[in-house]
C-alpha cells in the first residue's frame, strides 16, 4: 500500500520537477542565493521579490475605465483610467483627464453657446461608452508601452466611426431631399417677395468676399472623438509608469526610435498676464492675450519668479484712481505705506480669466504696451532684455466679413494688407515683441507671406487657429498652413500621441517651431507639460499663474527643470528667428542667395548671444531680396 502511494505521488514530483526545470526555476533560485548572500540585504525576502520580477511577463491591458468628469471651467469631460495585469493581479496604473476645446468665441449668442454645451455633453456621454465597451474589449491583452499598435488600432475605429456618421447623414440627406421633392409641388405665394428682400444684402456680401477669402468651414467633430485622444494618452501615462521612467522620457524615446536623448530642452514659457476680452467695453479689439517669455539666460525658476513680480506690479497698476499711487510714486515708501491698508479687492482685479490671468482692457494697443513698460521699469527692469513680450491676436475674431475687413478698434476698421503694415510699424516701434499668435486669418495666406517676409528675422509669426486641426495639417508630408514661423498644437479630441511625434518631427525638418498650447477648458492633467518636453518644443502655453488647473503645469515645469538638471541632462535654450524670402523657385537655397542679416541692423534685444537669426531653406529667384 506504501508503495502504491508512492507510485502515485512519483507521476506529480516528476511533472513538477519537469514544469520548474523547463522555466529554470532551480538555476534562477541558486544564482539568487549566491547574489543577495554576500549584501545580506535587511529585507531579504523583498530582495528576492526584485530579483525574481525581472523574469516576470510583461504587463498587460486588462480594463479601460472610462467616465465623466469636470474640466477646471466646470465643463464636462472624460477621464479614461487604465488597468493591467501585472504579476497576476488586477493593478490600476494611472488615469489622464481630457481637456475640453470650444470653438464658439467670446461674443457668441446665448443660443449658440447653449447649443455647444449640450453637444459637448453628449460627445463626453459617447465616448465614455466607446471607452468602456469597445475601446474596454479592443485593446485588452495588449501592452501598454506598444504605443504604435495602440494608436494604430485607435485610428482605425475611428475611421470606422466617421463612416457609419457619413452613412447616417447620407440617409438623413436623401429623406430629407425626398420630402422637400413631395412638397415643393405647391410653391408658397410669399416666395417671391422674400427673394426680393434678400436681393440686396446678397450683393453686399457678395462684394465683400470678392475683396476677401471666405473663410473657411469649421470641422466638424465627430461625437465622442475625446475616447481617441484620452485612451491614448493614457496608454501612453501607462507606458512610462510600466517602464519606471518619466512620461517626458518615455515620448521622447518614442520620437527616437527608444535612442535615449542625451540632453533635454525645455520649452519657454508663454505665460499670459493679461485677457483683453474683446466683448468688453473698452475700444481695444486687436489683443486677446498679452504674454511675457522670460529671457533664456535665466533658468525657468528664475524666470517663472520674475514674471510673478511683473504680475504683482501690473495689479497694483490696474487699481481704481485713489486707492494706489502713481507710478511716480510707485518706490516710495510713502507710496508703500498707502497700500498695507487691507481693503477690499478692486473691481478691476476681481475677475481672473479662465486663462488664469487678469481681465482687463485698453482704448489702444500702445495704452497697453505703455502700461506693460511702466510696470517692468517700475520694478527695475527693461523690455527686451529683462523680459520680452508675445501677443495672441486672434485675428479670426475680428474679422467683419460684410465690411470684408478687420475691426482692431470699436468702429475702426483694416483691410488684411494694412494689417500688415500696422503689425511692421508696431515691431519696428516695440521691438520688444518677439511674437505675434494668429496676427491674420488663416485665409489670408498671401498676407501671411508678407508678413513673414517683413517681419520673419525680427518675431515669431505664429499661427494657432490658422493652423486649424491636427488631422488637417499633414497632407503627403507637407504642412497645409500659411508660411509662419510655426504652430500651436493642442492634444484635443481624437489626437493621439503617435499623431504628435510624427507631426513635431514634420515641422522640425521643416524648420518650424512647435508650442503646445492649452485648451480654453483645462483640466488638472499635468501631461500636457511632458509632452511638450519630450517632443522638444520651442515653447508651451499654459495660460496664466492663476487658477490651480494651469499652476499645477508650471509647478510640473518646474519639477521636470530640477530633475533634470540633477541629471546634468538640461541644455540651455535658444532663440532663433527665421529669415523668409518673398518667392520660390526649385533648387535655390536661401543661404546661397543672401548674405546672413548684419548683427547691428537688428532691434537692441535681437543683439543679445541668446537670440540668432537662421535662414530658411527656401526656393527663390536670383534677384529675392529681404524685405
Amino acid at each position: 500500500q506504501q508503495q502504491q502511494q508512492q507510485r502515485r505521488l512519483q507521476g506529480p514530483r516528476q511533472e513538477a520537477a519537469a514544469y520548474y526545470r523547463d522555466h529554470r526555476v532551480p538555476q534562477r533560485m541558486e544564482e539568487a542565493l549566491n547574489a543577495l548572500f554576500p549584501q545580506r540585504p535587511a529585507d531579504l525576502y523583498g530582495e528576492l521579490a526584485n530579483y525574481f520580477s525581472k523574469f516576470s511577463k510583461a504587463p498587460v491591458i486588462c480594463k479601460l475605465v472610462g467616465r465623466k468628469v469636470l474640466d477646471g471651467v466646470g465643463q464636462p469631460t472624460l477621464e479614461v483610467e487604465i488597468y493591467c495585469t501585472v504579476k497576476n493581479y488586477e493593478k490600476r496604473i494611472c488615469s489622464t483627464v481630457m481637456s475640453s476645446h470650444s470653438q464658439i468665441p467670446e461674443n457668441a449668442l446665448p443660443e449658440t453657446t447653449e447649443a455647444d454645451e449640450k453637444e459637448r455633453s453628449d460627445s463626453v456621454n459617447t465616448a465614455v461608452e466607446w471607452v468602456n465597451e469597445s475601446l474596454n474589449t479592443m485593446l485588452r491583452d495588449l501592452k501598454p508601452t506598444d504605443q504604435c499598435t495602440v494608436d494604430k488600432m485607435l485610428g482605425e475605429y475611428f475611421t470606422k466611426k466617421v463612416e457609419e456618421k457619413k452613412e447616417i447623414q447620407k440617409q438623413e440627406e436623401e429623406e430629407a431631399e425626398a420630402t422637400l421633392a413631395l412638397t415643393s409641388c405647391t410653391p408658397s405665394a410669399t416666395a417671391l417677395p422674400g427673394k426680393k428682400k434678400a436681393a440686396n444684402p446678397g450683393k453686399k456680401v457678395a462684394v465683400a468676399e470678392r475683396t476677401i477669402p471666405p473663410a473657411e468651414p469649421v470641422e466638424s467633430v465627430l461625437c465622442g472623438s475625446l475616447a481617441i485622444g484620452g485612451t491614448s494618452l493614457a496608454i501612453a501615462k501607462a507606458g512610462a509608469t510600466i517602464s519606471r521612467i518619466p512620461l517626458y522620457l518615455h515620448i521622447a524615446l518614442l520620437k527616437c526610435n527608444q535612442d535615449s536623448p542625451k540632453e533635454i530642452t525645455l520649452p519657454l514659457p508663454m505665460v499670459t498676464l493679461l485677457n483683453c476680452e474683446k466683448i468688453s467695453p473698452s475700444k481695444l479689439k486687436l489683443v486677446k492675450e498679452v504674454m511675457l517669455i522670460p529671457p533664456v539666460q535665466l533658468s525657468l525658476k528664475q524666470g517663472i519668479e520674475r514674471v510673478l513680480d511683473i504680475q504683482k506690479e501690473m495689479m497694483r497698476l490696474l487699481e481704481p484712481p485713489g486707492k494706489a499711487p502713481s507710478p511716480q510714486l510707485a518706490d516710495s515708501k510713502k507710496g508703500r505705506a498707502h497700500n498695507t491698508g487691507k481693503k477690499a479687492p478692486p473691481q478691476a482685479l476681481k475677475r481672473i480669466s479662465h486663462l488664469g490671468c487678469l481681465i482687463t482692457g485698453c482704448d489702444n494697443l500702445e495704452q497697453l504696451l505703455l502700461l506693460m513698460q511702466t510696470a517692468c521699469n517700475n520694478i527695475g527692469l527693461e523690455l527686451g532684455t529683462d523680459m520680452h513680450l508675445a501677443i495672441n491676436c486672434a485675428a479670426h475674431e475680428l474679422m467683419d466679413y460684410v465690411k470684408g475687413k478687420y475691426e482692431i478698434l470699436t468702429g475702426m476698421f483694416k483691410r488684411p494688407d494694412e494689417m500688415v503694415d500696422m503689425y511692421v510699424e508696431l515691431i519696428n516701434k516695440f521691438p520688444f515683441i518677439i511674437a505675434l499668435i494668429d496676427p491674420l486669418r488663416k485665409e489670408d495666406r498671401q498676407q501671411w507671406n508678407h508678413i513673414c517676409c517683413a517681419l520673419g528675422s525680427k518675431c515669431y509669426l505664429i499661427a494657432e487657429d490658422a493652423a486649424t486641426y491636427i488631422s488637417k495639417l499633414k497632407i503627403d508630408q507637407n504642412i497645409n498652413i500659411p508660411t509662419c514661423s510655426g504652430v500651436v498644437l493642442k492634444y484635443i479630441n481624437q489626437t493621439r500621441v503617435s499623431d504628435l511625434i510624427e507631426l513635431t518631427g514634420l515641422l522640425d525638418g521643416q524648420r518650424h517651431i512647435t508650442i503646445l498650447g492649452s485648451p480654453d477648458g483645462e483640466s488638472s492633467d499635468d501631461s500636457l507639460v511632458d509632452l511638450a518636453v519630450g517632443l522638444g518644443a520651442r515653447f508651451i502655453k499654459l495660460g496664466g499663474l492663476s487658477r490651480g488647473e494651469r499652476v499645477t503645469k508650471y509647478n510640473r515645469l518646474l519639477a521636470i527643470e530640477e530633475e533634470l538638471a540633477k541629471n546634468r541632462t538640461l541644455r540651455e535654450a535658444n532663440l532663433e528667428f527665421i529669415a523668409f524670402a518673398e518667392e520660390s523657385q526649385p533648387e535655390k537655397q536661401l543661404s546661397d542667395v543672401l548674405p546672413p542679416p548684419k548683427q547691428d541692423s537688428l532691434p537692441p534685444q535681437l543683439s543679445q548671444p541668446a537670440l540668432q537669426v537662421r535662414s530658411l531653406p527656401a526656393q527663390l529667384p536670383e534677384n529675392s531680396t529681404l524685405t
